[in-house]
């Protein structure tokens, strides 16, 4: 089974978040049961700063959409691109090139906000997913596409009629890949596409809704979500349409690269540890003090952590609200993330403020991003709504007792030690409110004050399995159930 796995970012070539984990990890583990696999993303700066050694080629037949179109075409040239394996892994990696839309500092946005040509940037990285598709040698019979930037593919596949079944996973309905309606000329789609009921979606152009309507399947990244984006509360005005199409939903959780993530072999920490020898996690946290420019008897204190996307969505106002509180309760804070502005100056207004208790760093580090999971005792993530996450399951390996808000995939895969002494693995609470956040935490310091129940409970989450190739399994499934549906 041949799958073309189209993304806006794969790590370790680009990423600003957990769709890049999910882009480089989830087609490893395909590739390992079986299945082949192309990966396909924009050349972005970041990747291009790599140095790879990579074999240019053309992308033929690129403008065949451009006969749709109403207006001005897209190109009026074939796309460029760049193909290499990477790694030890039988996958094959494919660049589009296009400097004028991807040779820039950032992914999606600057100081200034988003691109302002992002709807030009990823409908032209969507028709080259296509004309890859359609004319390599690499015949995929699924293109799974991910996220709003890979919507249109699902529509041009349909235009083409191409007998190449989509599957759209939805990582985040909250970021919708919405446009002016006067970039729809430039688009290469027939007028009868633009309707309220097709991708018009509030006198905008939507590449999600796009992908939501003419894929062949749709999927979310934990089945808990699959249920939240159906409802108003956390549809974010899409959930009449993801309703109208409920019965080819799909959720699927995300799984653990462990290859990346444990503590067993990370060489990013300073002392490897297991189950088996978890008092070498000590060395860890030293050496994440001292990283981090926290005093030495923070050693004395647990160490709450977070890395995150500075935003709304993910509550980091409400650690910001509590965090002398935290402090109170006898801990020390270290804060990993970049976002919006406004959380961005906050974080850090916070640590010069509490100088010596928190360490704040508005910067995306990988190195400090497995530190932190490996030193700290407690991570917290209060998202308001939480599609998979990812932070909570590496921090059950790392032997970090996660707190996390009960929505989305959070929900799905940490069980409340004090509700289920037996299989509990972290701390939930229900409401997103500074009150039960504090609580939660509170709950957590002092299960970490009793050192032998703290020993015992942080061994056994690190025993727990939430690896890729389960995910990958259904994955399967669900491509062989496309495959064999009647069209």
């Amino acid at each position: 089974m041949n799958i073309l796995f189209a993304s806006s970012e794969v790590a370790p070539f680009a990423k600003t978040g957990g769709l890049g984990d999910v882009s480089a990890s989830l087609p490893k583990a395909l590739n390992e049961i079986g299945c082949s696999l192309s990966v396909i993303m924009p050349f972005y700066k970041s990747v291009k700063n790599l140095g790879l050694n990579l074999t240019p080629f053309t992308i033929e037949g690129f403008n065949f959409l451009s006969t749709y179109a109403g207006g001005e075409p897209l190109s009026t040239r074939q796309a460029g691109a760049l193909g290499a394996r990477h790694g030890a892994d039988d996958i094959n990696y494919v660049f589009v090139v296009n400097d004028e839309y991807y040779d820039r500092d950032n992914l999606y946005s600057d100081g200034n906000g988003e691109y302002k040509d992002n709807g030009l940037r990823f409908s032209y990285f969507s028709r080259a997913v296509l004309s890859f598709a359609i004319n390599s040698d690499f015949k995929p019979d699924i293109i799974h596409c991910n996220d709003w930037h890979a919507g249109l593919v699902c529509l041009y596949a349909k235009l083409r009629n191409t007998g190449i079944e989509t599957l759209f996973t939805i990582h985040n309905i909250g970021y919708q890949g919405l446009f002016p309606k006067a970039l729809f000329d430039k688009l290469c789609i027939p007028r009868r596409f633009f309707k309220v009921n097709d991708i018009l979606h509030h006198g905008k152009i939507s590449f999600l809704k796009a992908g939501i309507i003419h894929s062949s399947a749709i999927s979310t990244v934990s089945n808990g979500y699959r249920k939240e984006i159906l409802t108003p509360a956390f549809g974010c005005g899409m959930d009449a349409i993801l309703r109208r199409h409920a019965s080819r939903i799909y959720g699927i959780v995300n799984g653990v690269d462990y290859s990346e993530w444990d503590p067993k072999t990370d060489k990013r920490i300073a002392c490897n540890y297991g189950p088996e020898n978890i008092d070498r996690k000590t060395g860890c946290k030293k050496d994440l003090i001292e990283s981090t420019g926290l005093p030495p008897e923070t050693m004395e204190r647990p160490v709450v952590g977070m890395i995150s996307r500075l935003a709304y969505q993910k509550g980091v106002d409400l650690i910001a609200g509590t965090a002398k509180d935290i402090i109170d309760l006898g801990a020390s804070i270290v804060i990993l993330g970049i976002g919006d502005d406004k959380y961005n100056n906050l974080f850090k207004d916070i640590a010069g403020r509490h100088p010596g208790y928190i360490s704040s760093h508005i910067v995306f580090d990988d190195s400090l991003a497995h530190k932190i999971e490996a030193g700290s005792d407690i991570f917290v993530m209060p998202s308001r709504y939480e599609p998979c996450g990812l932070n909570q399951l590496y921090s059950l390996r790392y032997g970090t007792l996660p707190v996390v808000r009960a929505t989305g995939g959070l929900d799905d895969t940490i069980i409340d030690l004090y509700a289920d002494k037996e299989r509990g693995n972290g701390i939930k609470f229900s409401g997103a409110t500074k009150k039960d956040l504090i609580e939660a935490i509170a709950r957590a310091v002092e299960l970490y004050k009793n050192k032998e129940l703290w020993q015992d409970v942080t061994k056994r989450i690190m025993n727990l399995d939430f690896s890729w190739r389960t995910s990958a399994l259904q994955y399967k499934r669900l491509y062989e159930k496309m495959l064999n549906s009647p069209r």
